[in-house]
């Protein structure tokens, strides 16, 4: 196959996932128990990007809270949600909510929506995230995997946790779906 045959074919595969993409399940609205009491209503944020992280408290990749709070309080007031899920999926968080809280304000100022303790992968996973698995595939690995949706709810994107929240690709998927973008 030669050149134009190979320009040909990315053409054709990036219009089938365009096409897939765009025929994607939007996400329903789910409800979160929040760490503060009381519940998260992802229909609340319909309209604007929300990204999703399951985080620890305990966990190499735990500093990126800081990055975390930062998209919060920089992009926050321009549409953007970001929702902190501590798990202990992976055994590296605190046995209450009330110690990751703790841990989470002292140790970065986290003032960004948190959940409590929550399952996010096997039999017990939150519906978010076996709507996640269902319909995209994703599963987290370790902590810090991170879920763009934009304002209808769809994923836009995934990372891993070696991927930072102040990264180049987080920012670039996130800025066009900012209000005034």
């Amino acid at each position: 196959m030669g050149l134009k045959g190979l320009m040909i074919a990315a053409v054709t595969v990036w219009a089938t996932l365009a096409g897939a993409l765009s025929a994607q399940e939007a996400a329903p609205g789910f409800i979160f128990e929040s760490i503060d009491g009381g519940t998260l209503d992802t229909a609340d944020w319909r309209g604007r990007p929300v990204l999703v992280v399951n985080t620890a408290s305990m966990c190499g990749f735990t500093p990126q809270l800081e990055g975390l709070q930062d998209l919060h309080e920089t992009l926050g007031p321009k549409g953007l949600v970001v929702l902190a899920v501590p798990s202990n999926d992976f055994a590296q968080e605190y046995d209450s909510a009330a110690k990751v809280k703790e841990f989470c304000a002292l140790t970065y100022g986290i003032t960004l929506p948190m959940t409590d303790i929550t399952h996010v992968r096997g039999a017990q996973a939150h519906p978010f995230y076996q709507w996640l698995r269902e319909t995209q595939g994703f599963v987290p690995m370790w902590n810090f995997n991170k879920v763009l949706l934009d304002g209808e709810g769809q994923v836009v994107a995934t990372w891993g946790a070696l991927t930072k929240p102040e990264s180049s690709a987080i920012r670039a998927a996130v800025a066009p779906l900012l209000s005034g973008s």
